[in-house]
This record gives structure tokens, C-alpha cells and sequence, in this order.
């Protein structure tokens, strides 16, 4: 399966077909083309009767190469890569990124299949398709192009899991820029299948992860912070930012995550994360106007207790004791 790794860190699996599915597409087309080509030759043979042998061979090779060559590439090029044939069986002409193909893709598939599919019976082809490890005749290496299956079973999607309330919020500042696809990715398999792992080998992963990660941001690892919820938490803010630009909403808007209570910068009153109030936050009744949460209600602040001292820890990375 050819993978491809999209901006959001999803995998886009494009399934190359295989011969016997490809084979079953292209006896479908040929039944159609061959099918419209000896009605539209019955057709014009009446039309030229009174024409010569050499007019007649010429309409004939004509009305060959329209109906056999011209319009399969017609037919590709307007469907995007799917014929009649191709529909049937659940496959599709894509470019080798994975994209749509074109007119020029669609003109040197329909040329190469003239030798490898008329002239030797697909002989040709099916050797090529054999030998090429993705499915490929002459026409797609020349072409650049593969056909992929379309009609593939769905995949469920594991979600990732939230990070722990005392950290929700806290890497608002972080520089995200610099992280690659690749990484992005990586953290977010091992985040849905860290329940899977052993625990020694999902720790170090985590920790390698973590790792590379704070590498990328240049930011000092966080103190007293485990590996594996260090990772949701930055995923998190990931997913929040994304949220936030494509819905046009900053934090505290409906459906984006704000600010979490006890944490610097919030106010009494503000929102959780999706809508959850603040412990002590006024609750409408029924009836009753909602209350005006833009406002800090004029009460006065508690100072926190203070908390018992924790003895200095070395900061030592994410990197698992030897």
C-alpha cells in the first residue's frame, strides 16, 4: 500500500489495484468500445458503399482510432480517471501523488495502450503488471500514473486521548512550526495504541518521542511532566489551533477549547474546555437570563494555599532511567 502523509498527520493508503481486478476492468471497457466500434462500422459502411476501396479504408481506420483510442482517453480525462469498466469494479486513474489525472496522463495511457492491448492481446501488459511491484503497465510507468482502488473497507479511527486537567493550557506559548509531519504522525500512533504496548517499551517510546519533540520546538523539557502526557498535551494544543483557524473562533469560542480554571489569565466564571462550567460559576434557572460570563463578577480573590514544597528535580529529559 502506498502511503501518502497529509499536513493534519492522516495517512492518505492508496491501494494500487492488481492484474485480475484491472484485467476485469479493461475486458468491461473493450466490451463497450468494441461493441459501439462494429455498429458505428455497420453504420458507415452503408453510408460509404458507393465511395472506393481506399475511401472505405480510410473511414474505417478513422472511425478506429475515434472510437477505440480518442474516446477512452476522452473518457478518462472528463471522469478523472474512471471508466466504465473502472466503475464497475471500484478502481481509479491517479496521478503517482496521488492526485487527479489530466489530459496529457490520459493521452500517453491511451497511446502505450494501443500496443500493450490491442496489438498483443494485453500480453504486454499483463507482463509488465506482473513484474511491477504496484500493479503497473507501460502506459502508467510512462504516464506517471497508478490505478488504485477506490472501494476499500473503512478503517475505524482511534481517537487520541485528552491530556490530564493540570496540563490542559499549559503550552499555549509553544512554537509548533518546526515539527514535522512525519513526527506528528508517529506521536499520534503511539498516543492510540499505547494501551497496547508493554509498559517498558510504550515508556520508552514515549520518551524518545518527548524527545524529539522538544528538540523540534526548542523549548526545555517540562519538570516532573511524564512523557506520554507531555505528548497529549501538546497534541491537544495542536487540535486547538487547528480548530481555531478553521472555524475563525480564538479560545473560549463555542466548540474551541479555552482557558482551564486555576490556571494563569482566568477569569471567575470562564468556560472549561466544549462548555463545561467553572466550579462556583453561576448556573441560569429556568426562566432566568443566563448570566453574563465577558464580565469577572466583582467578588473578592481568594489567594490560593500555599502548597507543600516539592524537593528540586533534575532535569534530565524525558530519556528513561538506565
Amino acid at each position: 500500500m502506498s502511503d501518502l502523509v497529509t499536513g493534519d498527520a492522516v495517512v492518505l493508503g492508496l491501494r494500487p489495484a492488481r492484474l485480475p481486478s484491472r484485467g476485469l476492468a479493461i475486458v468491461l471497457d473493450l466490451i463497450v468500445y468494441v461493441t459501439g466500434y462494429v455498429l458505428l462500422s455497420v453504420g458507415l459502411a452503408l453510408a460509404t458503399s458507393s465511395l472506393d476501396d481506399a475511401a472505405q479504408a480510410a473511414v474505417g481506420v478513422a472511425s478506429f482510432l475515434l472510437l477505440m483510442v480518442g474516446v477512452p482517453i476522452a473518457v478518462e480525462t472528463l471522469s478523472h480517471g474512471r471508466s466504465l469498466g473502472k466503475l464497475a469494479c471500484g478502481l481509479r486513474v491517479v496521478r503517482d501523488d496521488g492526485g487527479p489525472i489530466r489530459f496529457r496522463h490520459a493521452l500517453v495511457r491511451g497511446a502505450m495502450g494501443v500496443v500493450e492491448l490491442l496489438l498483443t492481446f494485453g500480453t504486454v501488459a499483463c507482463i509488465a503488471s506482473l513484474v511491477s511491484a504496484r500493479g503497473r503497465r507501460l502506459g502508467d510507468v510512462f504516464g506517471g500514473t497508478l490505478v488504485v482502488r477506490e472501494r476499500v473497507p473503512g478503517a475505524r479511527v482511534m481517537p487520541v486521548p485528552p491530556p490530564p486537567p493540570w496540563l490542559a493550557g499549559r503550552f499555549t506559548g509553544l512554537d509548533l512550526s518546526a515539527v514535522p509531519d512525519g513526527l506528528w504522525l508517529a506521536i499520534r500512533q503511539y498516543l492510540t495504541r499505547m494501551n497496547q504496548l508493554d509498559p517498558q517499551v510504550g515508556a520508552a517510546m514515549a520518551a524518545r518521542l518527548a524527545d524529539d519533540l522538544v528538540a523540534r520546538t526548542g523549548a526545555p523539557p517540562p519538570v516532573g511532566v511524564p512523557a506520554a502526557a507531555f505528548l497529549m498535551a501538546v497534541v491537544h494544543e495542536r487540535q486547538t489551533r487547528d480548530a481555531a483557524r478553521a472555524f475563525g473562533a480564538g479560545p473560549g469560542a463555542p466548540g474551541v477549547p479555552g482557558p482551564v480554571a486555576g490556571l494563569p489569565g482566568t477569569a471567575p466564571g470562564t468556560p472549561l474546555a466544549w462548555g463545561h462550567p467553572v466550579p462556583g460559576a453561576p448556573v441560569p434557572q429556568a426562566g432566568q437570563p443566563a448570566p453574563d460570563l465577558g464580565r469577572a463578577p466583582a467578588a473578592p480573590v481568594v489567594a490560593p494555599a500555599p502548597a507543600a514544597p516539592v524537593p528540586p528535580r533534575p532535569a534530565t529529559g524525558f530519556a528513561p532511567p538506565a
